[in-house]
């Protein structure tokens, strides 16, 4: 995969939710050169814009916050307690190493209370988040003079490749600010057939809400959702459980526990993918939800929208993989589908395999709003 030190930058770079500075100016960094123009909105999403041919609007959203924590008190011994900001699985942050984003950076230890002393109903239970404490290895008095409420706490994890796959932290999602950032290096000098908003959000990981703003300006016509999706293809796991699999390409989002992708999104992308020999597969998620619920309904007139999905294991935990592969095909499919949307019926009328014969239709005369 190329610039595969530009995807270790992004996701090594601290911002959980409300606190994405860092990763938004190396966000605006890497955009310089690559759209018309860049702006910030008052909630802090990056919004790059690319003029097309056509004054209709395309807005691409990929996430810049990660899942992390926020320091909420400390101790009588200088024990960092917290709360978590966004969705964590508990079992996985035991013994793991973080950094605390105080006065300076510090980096702590997960603790939690010794298995040799739990009693034996403990010790078959999972331990809950408010039972975990970060150890900074320092006096109180130093804890005191370095840490306060409020301060962010990132995962410490490098990222490194592992077969042919990456694995590290925050994957989720900051791999898809790297694929928007790869399609507006691709997309450069090329024309394009409507204004494209590629926009970097935040705080999707709280409740999409850097997404709902930024589609209540922009108020496109199209809309793409770029997140990661489950990987559920390992040892336990059934066929009808696994949601995509690692490897088999870029997933193309049908549902979530959020959003019904639009079905002309959803057929557009099979047929632009079917014309690149570019490998899909298709993405039904029982639960959950990306900025693409935010993309559909927040807009003055709704949207048309749809996501392409990055097939992930070990999602929401320390060591998240994804296939370089299937990173690649989805930097091909998302170029080719804002290249190539002009092209096709949007007609709701047209027929577009939606399960619908086209003379079985209410009849008569449209007016589309």
């Amino acid at each position: 995969m190329d610039n595969l030190n530009l995807l270790k930058r992004i996701c090594e770079t601290p911002g959980v939710s409300g606190f994405e500075r860092r990763i938004r100016n190396l966000v605006l960094e890497e955009v310089r050169g690559l759209a018309d123009s860049v702006s910030i909105d008052n909630m802090g999403n990056v919004i790059a814009v690319r003029q097309g041919r056509s004054p209709k609007r395309v807005m691409v959203a990929a996430h810049m916050d990660e899942i992390g924590f926020i320091v909420n008190h400390v101790d009588e011994k200088g024990f960092v307690r917290f709360l978590p900001l966004g969705g964590f699985d508990p079992k996985t942050l035991t013994a793991q190493r973080v950094v605390v984003h105080g006065r300076r950076d510090l980096v702590g230890v997960m603790g939690s209370k010794p298995i040799h002393i739990m009693k034996t109903e403990e010790r078959n239970k999972v331990v809950p988040i408010s039972d975990y404490f970060i150890d900074l290895g320092l006096p109180k008095e130093e804890v005191d003079r370095l840490v306060s409420v409020g301060d962010p706490i990132t995962r410490e994890r490098d990222l490194i490749e592992i077969g042919d796959c990456v694995t590290g932290k925050s994957l989720d999602n900051r791999v898809s600010v790297f694929i928007l950032l790869e399609t507006l290096r691709r997309l450069k000098g090329k024309e394009l057939p409507y204004d494209l908003y590629a926009t970097f959000t935040v705080q999707e990981e709280v409740g999409l809400r850097g997404a709902m703003g930024s589609v209540g300006h922009i108020d496109p016509d199209f809309g793409f959702g770029l997140d990661v999706t489950v990987a559920y293809d390992v040892p336990g796991s059934t066929p009808r459980e696994s949601v995509t699999c690692l490897g088999e390409g870029a997933a193309i989002k049908i549902l979530d526990g959020s959003v019904i992708s639009d079905y002309r999104m959803v057929n557009y992308l099979k047929e632009v993918a079917g014309r690149g020999g570019i490998p899909t597969q298709l993405e039904l998620l029982p639960a959950g939800g990306t900025d693409t619920a935010a993309i559909q309904r927040y807009g003055k007139k709704g949207c048309i929208a749809g996501a392409i999905s990055i097939p992930l294991r070990n999602m929401h935990q320390t060591i998240e993989m994804a296939s370089q592969q299937d990173i690649g095909h989805c930097i091909d499919l998302l170029t080719a589908g804002l290249l190539e949307l002009d092209t096709y019926d949007w007609d709701f009328t047209a027929a577009h395999g939606d399960g619908e014969h086209p003379d079985r239709g209410i009849g008569g005369d449209f007016s589309w709003i």
